[in-house]
């Protein structure tokens, strides 16, 4: 769906975006992790075409989107990190308005804009004024408003920044139900435990270029060279961890109440014979798994080393 080539983008002497490689498949939901000023938002609006590149190449499901950027809007919708709402707009009044530039009109605006409406669950809404809503709820009538044209790719820069809580676990919701459409996302956001729970990959970008890429399962073993596992016991906890003490591929143990957190860089089939062993030992097992990591520590780690690099 998204192929990026060597991207670059300077502001003068300053580079934003320095020689950015990237491919993003049909339905997957791309993360993109980086601080401020690490290209995140200069690399979104080039492949929206809100910005002309450098140099290099960005294609959208196969169009050449620097060089018909036209065309290729047809395919992308995009939810900036500020966005202009008009408060004196009735919700159903504004995403009529948006549906319009788009030559959807009448009985078909209708249809197409309470479909919207019901997806972002703001029906309720559609006759209240804009200036009324809280800011979780603008932030999904953008989200629509980024819809209205059936777009094949979406592009959402922050989409869940200031929102409380239960807006976020809502937001969340939302870009389920467009994966499950078949939509292909790319999301970036500081709230990193729910891009780690969200997404299919993750990117984590520093001073215009890839530090890292992958699963959070791949980056995990490529940063700790280990799997993190979590094993609850209900008694016997210290015999546990000296039976995991005993196993190969074992790293690093520690305990909290009755779980032990476990570094493991064995495969998933040596995983299993893990968890037969303790079971062998008469050890109670509560439960057993891979934890899925924790992504503001990887962050923090991957960006240190491309510091001291």
């Amino acid at each position: 769906m998204l192929e990026i080539k060597n991207l670059r983008k300077d502001y003068g002497k300053y580079t934003a975006v320095n020689n950015l490689n990237l491919t993003v498949e049909k339905g997957e939901i791309f993360g993109f992790v980086g601080p401020n000023g690490a290209g995140k938002t200069s690399t979104m609006k080039i492949i929206a075409g809100l910005m002309p590149a450098t140099s290099g190449e960005v294609y959208v499901d196969g169009i050449d989107a620097l060089n018909e950027s036209r065309k290729v809007k047809e395919k992308i919708g995009y939810m900036p990190d500020f966005f202009g709402v008009y408060d004196n707009l009735k919700v159903i009044e504004y995403l009529e308005f948006y549906a319009s530039i788009y030559g959807i009109n009448g009985a078909e605006s209708k249809k197409v804009c309470g479909d919207l409406l019901e997806l972002v669950d703001l029906t309720s809404k559609e006759n209240a004024y804009v200036d009324s809503l809280s800011r979780g709820m603008k932030q999904r009538l953008c989200l629509a408003r980024s819809l209205v044209h059936n777009p094949e790719l979406l592009i959402l820069d922050e989409p869940a920044s200031g929102m409380d809580p239960r807006a976020r676990f809502e937001m969340k919701e939302i870009l389920r139900s467009l994966k499950d459409m078949g939509k292909t996302i790319i999301i970036s956001s500081h709230i990193l435990p729910e891009l780690a729970e969200l997404c299919t990959t993750i990117g984590i970008i520093e001073k215009g270029s890839f530090v890292i890429r992958g699963t959070v399962e791949e980056i995990m073993l490529n940063v700790y060279n280990s799997r993190p596992l979590k094993i609850k016991v209900l008694s016997k906890l210290e015999e546990a961890a000296a039976v995991l003490k005993e196993i190969p591929k074992v790293d690093r143990i520690s305990a909290e109440g009755s779980t032990l957190s476990v570094a493991y860089s064995g495969t998933e089939e040596e995983m299993s014979k893990l968890l037969a062993t303790l079971i062998s030992k008469n050890i109670s097992v509560v439960s057993f798994g891979q934890s899925e990591g924790n992504l503001e520590e990887i962050f923090m780690k991957v960006t240190e080393k491309a510091e001291e690099a």
